[in-house]
């Protein structure tokens, strides 16, 4: 199968000399870790099936966050803790978007407006939860930050999912939102709108934002102020989904989306000198036109791959409110408690052992680690009949 791994080992080379001085060290080591993830350069080891002998090669992953064959170990290790989290309540899906104009200043700086992102939007949530009259309850919620879109452009989003609930002021009753309704989405754009035009003007105000290149003339007040004034008045895209259908489908939107990356192996068509062909969804369109396949150069593929790798440390999924990580325990215990609910199982139980392996795809049978190869190393081969015949005669 066609990898992006395979992509950049072919044009990143010739991408990384066109670009010599522009690309960020972070950058590189992204490119680097993916071209050599599970391939001999990080070394690996060999196992055995106890039944019937069968034998594989099993290469180190990078375990880089932005590499696609590295997210789902991780998803599965992050999932097994958050099954622990559940209610028996229904959950909302909420996204918050950026419009365009404030998206380029978010690229050019990225920790800042990303984190800005994060703190509006999930306040923009705690606070109309909170007013009477809508639901009245503190809530709590999981938000995942997306910066792309299909086509891999640059565009930041926060996804979240939210229990459809929350505890009154005084903690002695659990809140239930309406069926199939949690928030007014237009209430939520308008506050969200506020808040981080608010802090954006802030961050300006402290130094704290660069620009350059188109965006340069905004370091100066008023310019940045022009820039900004007509989204004041724009309506912003907050988007609500109707409720998922139980815990098990909670479960399986965030396996997609909590450790996604830019794009999927899965997605990707065809490499030639055309360039690379993935399929892609315009979300503005209905039937079967919503899905079709771009192509793109293989540098302009891995410029814009490049775009959504992350600043060094940036957490890209955070809980606020009642599932924030000092008070989670105590108050979904509480909200159990309310709703007369079982006890969860605990991720211990959930989850599975660090040392698994994979079952003996001949016979089913248990596979053992039979040896352990170095980077840049090859596993030994199986001795050879004349070899064995030589050690038994010394």
């Amino acid at each position: 199968m066609l990898e992006v791994a395979d992509v950049f080992r072919a044009a990143g080379p010739a991408y990384r000399a066109a670009r010599a001085g522009h690309l960020s060290l972070h950058q590189r080591k992204v490119m680097a870790a993916i071209e050599t993830c599970r391939t001999a350069a990080l070394g690996g080891h060999v196992e055995a099936c106890d039944g019937c002998g069968h034998t594989r090669i099993a290469y180190n992953s990078c375990r880089d966050r932005h590499c696609p064959k590295c997210q789902g170990a991780a998803a599965r290790t992050w999932l097994a803790a958050r099954e622990a989290d559940l209610l028996p309540v229904g959950y909302f899906h909420v996204v918050f978007t950026l419009p365009a104009e404030v998206a380029q200043i978010a690229f050019q700086n990225k920790a800042a407006v990303y984190d800005l992102l994060f703190r509006a939007a999930s306040e923009a949530m705690l606070t109309i939860a909170a007013d009477p009259k809508h639901l009245g309850a503190r809530i709590g919620l999981t938000a995942v930050l997306h910066t792309w879109g299909s086509a891999l452009t640059h565009h930041p989003h926060v996804h979240m999912i939210v229990p459809g609930g929350g505890l009154s002021r005084d903690g002695t009753r659990w809140i239930a939102a309406r069926p199939g309704f949690l928030l007014p989405v237009r209430v939520l754009a308008k506050l969200f709108r506020r808040l981080f035009l608010a802090g954006l003007t802030v961050l300006h105000a402290a130094g704290r934002l660069a620009a350059f290149g188109s965006l340069a003339p905004l370091a100066e007040r008023r310019a940045f102020l022009r820039h900004l004034a007509p989204v004041r008045t724009k309506r912003w895209v907050v988007y609500a989904k109707p409720p998922f259908a139980g815990p098990a489908a909670v479960l399986a939107y965030l396996s997609r989306y909590t450790h996604r990356v830019a794009i999927s192996n899965r997605r990707l068509v065809g490499f030639d000198a055309a360039g690379v062909t993935f399929r892609v969804k315009d979300y503005r369109r209905d039937g079967p036109e919503r899905y079709g396949v771009l192509t793109l150069a293989a540098d302009e593929f891995i410029r814009r791959f490049l775009l959504h790798v992350l600043p060094r440390g940036f957490h890209r999924i955070r809980h606020y409110g009642l599932l924030a990580s000092a008070t989670r325990r105590a108050n979904l215990a509480r909200i159990r408690d309310l709703l007369a609910a079982a006890p969860p199982i605990t991720p211990a139980e959930a989850a599975q052992p660090s040392d698994w392996l994979a079952p003996c795809p001949c016979c089913g049978g248990r596979m053992t680690v039979v040896e352990i190869f170095g980077r840049f190393q090859q596993p030994r081969g199986p001795p050879t009949a004349s070899a064995s015949t030589r050690m038994r005669a010394t």
